[in-house]
Parts: C-alpha cells; sequence; structure tokens
C-alpha cells in the first residue's frame, strides 16, 4: 500500500475528510465527521479500521496481520499491517466496510440529505 493510493482512495467517498486531531502524524479519514480510518504518515506501517464485531474475529484468526485496533475499542476496531499477508485489495474491501459502518451510524437526517450512490 503507498500513502499517495490509500489517501486518494479514502478521499473519494462521500463526505470524507482527511485531518489531524491528535497529532502532526496520525492521519484521520472522517465521513461527515466520523472516523472511519486512521494511520500513522511518519511511519506508513498499518491502518486502523472500523469492523462488525464478528467479522473482526474472523479477520483475526485468518491473518496475522489483523489484530485488534491499537488505541482503538477492541470489539470494533481492527489494526491492518500493512505489507503483510493481506493483500492491497482486501484492505481496499475493508476500508469500504468501515466506511459503510460508520456511514450507517450517522444520523437519517444526514444521510437522506447525502445518499450513497
Amino acid at each position: 500500500m503507498e500513502p499517495d493510493v490509500l489517501h486518494q482512495y479514502c478521499m473519494q467517498k462521500l463526505g470524507t475528510e482527511a485531518c489531524f486531531p491528535f497529532d502532526q502524524s496520525t492521519l484521520v479519514f472522517k465521513v461527515f465527521g466520523k472516523m472511519f480510518a486512521l494511520v500513522d504518515i511518519d511511519s506508513f506501517d498499518g491502518i486502523n479500521l472500523k469492523c462488525d464485531p464478528e467479522k473482526a474475529i474472523d479477520l483475526r484468526e485468518r491473518y496475522a496481520a489483523i489484530r485488534p485496533g491499537f488505541h482503538m475499542n477492541h470489539k470494533h476496531w481492527n489494526t491492518i499491517d500493512f505489507h503483510s499477508d493481506v493483500a492491497d485489495s482486501l484492505i481496499f474491501e475493508l476500508i469500504d466496510h468501515s466506511y459503510q459502518l460508520v456511514y450507517k451510524g450517522l444520523p437519517k437526517k444526514i444521510r437522506d440529505e447525502n445518499p450513497l450512490r
């Protein structure tokens, strides 16, 4: 995974913004103000993504590079190591999954005003 590819992929999603709310190295991607992905731009060694709890357990059992979310709620977040046994295509799928989970949790008014295509 390359930083510019990750950035471009996340930013093309409806309602996405990128910011640094915690420090100057933790890039956070938000959908209408709610986090769906975090990555350390200095080390760029992995990404934190929201995940359905049952799916999170399954992924952790299948991949050595997917573990409970670092500094996150371990039930709902995974950390996925880049350059590991997880293909970039799966990382993109997991970004989509995280985005969709967060989007579905947004207030109905926001979703109605900004429907996914």
